[in-house]
């Protein structure tokens, strides 16, 4: 395949979103396409060198004019310039606001240049399901997505979900989330586990933001279920708002020598090659990206039904799923899989799940998508 010039346009921070377009990005280059991240600072996960990766930070700086600085027009006004100069052959913006409206309008100005430049927006989740159903944002967001050459959603749910509560006209392409085996596998850490158990006691992982959707009170209190059953300790990977009624919750509980709140975690993969269960009990997730992080790592997920979840885990196969809320069938579910009896097989098929969603997978579906995009916006421009 030849060599495609992209610029992707994401947010730098820990969410899955940043993720998934830094690590799409690098496995592109890896392949030998040029690819170039525009971004307000470093991409946490843009930790490697290749010489087909480039990274271009949006400078936007504040006037006493503006309470906040304006952001969109800087990002619109260092694509322009990324595109012009290093003759990019398609932007692919992820996450709806403000990225695919800043697309929109660096598109505009690129016209007045003569240069055509395809817009491919990825929908993650949450700028639908949370800021895209404000409704002071519903015209820009339902703009902005109809107004892109392509759109992608990382699950069915996603898609169907846009098109319930936006006027969408564009066509949605479902490319699902994926995973790095060569990055997310288990790892030989012994001695990690023996002394965070040194007893041999169930190691519970749990990662995310901390945000309420997350519903950590859950996670606490199936873990304070599973704990009075069998001996367990609980893993708290991430930080975010959550995280102070979660401790009082774990000193309220009396299971504070149990628990250990980690922060934010780079090598979140070490840590999962040494559990032996993950919780997953949000209220809504577009995807579950941390679920999948684990079952590459060999480990099952008790979680709820709700978002894209059911596209990832198989109920009885690769865990459990449960309505959200429902703590004693989750407590329930979790017992079931770490009986000793039961937990190899959960963990062999967790795994091959995982496999599914390799990135050698779904790097193909993004390339051919990328191809046919850029040959539609050739074609409109010569008719």
């Amino acid at each position: 395949m030849e060599q495609i010039k992209i610029g992707i346009v994401c947010y730098p921070t820990f969410g899955g979103s940043g993720v998934v377009a830094t690590e799409l990005g690098k496995a592109l280059a890896q392949e030998g396409h040029q690819v170039h991240f525009i971004t307000y600072s470093q991409p946490s996960r843009l930790d490697f060198l290749n010489e087909n990766i480039f990274y271009h930070e949006v400078e936007f700086r504040s006037y006493p004019l503006f309470e906040y600085p304006p952001y969109e027009l800087a990002l619109a006004s260092k694509m322009v310039s990324v595109a012009m100069n290093e003759r990019l052959d398609l932007l692919h913006v992820h996450y709806a606001i403000p990225h695919a409206s800043a697309a929109y309008m660096a598109k505009q100005i690129l016209k007045t240049q003569g240069i055509t430049i395809p817009v491919v927006t990825t929908l993650h989740g949450t700028d639908i399901t949370l800021v895209g159903k404000d409704a002071s944002y519903e015209p820009v967001v339902t703009f902005s997505i109809n107004q892109s050459d392509g759109v992608t959603a990382v699950s069915e749910d996603l898609k169907r979900e846009t098109l319930e509560y936006f006027k969408i006209t564009n066509e949605i392409e479902v490319i699902p989330n994926f995973i790095d085996l060569e990055k997310f596998k288990k790892q030989k850490k012994d001695h990690f586990k023996k002394a965070i158990c040194p007893e041999g006691e169930m190691l519970i992982v749990h990662t995310s933001n901390f945000r309420k959707v997350k519903r950590i009170g859950d996670v606490i209190q199936i873990f304070y279920n599973i704990q009075k059953e069998i001996p367990a300790k609980l893993l708290l990977i991430g930080d975010g708002p959550e995280r102070v009624h979660a401790e009082q919750q774990c000193r309220d509980l009396n299971i504070c020598h149990n628990t250990r709140f980690l922060g934010k975690l780079e090598a979140v993969e070490e840590v999962l090659s040494v559990a032996d269960l993950f919780l997953m009990p949000s209220e809504k997730e577009s995807f579950g990206l941390a679920a999948l992080e684990a079952m590459a790592c060999e480990v099952p997920v008790i979680s709820s039904n709700t978002g894209g979840i059911p596209e990832l885990n198989v109920q009885g196969v690769t865990g459990f799923m449960s309505n959200v809320g429902d703590v004693e069938d989750m407590t329930r579910n979790a017992l079931f899989v770490l009986d000793k009896k039961n937990l190899p097989k959960f963990k062999a098929n967790a795994l091959n799940r995982a496999k599914e969603f390799d990135i050698s997978r779904i790097l193909p579906q993004y390339e051919s998508y990328y191809t046919k995009v850029i040959e539609k916006t050739r074609v409109k421009a010569l008719g």
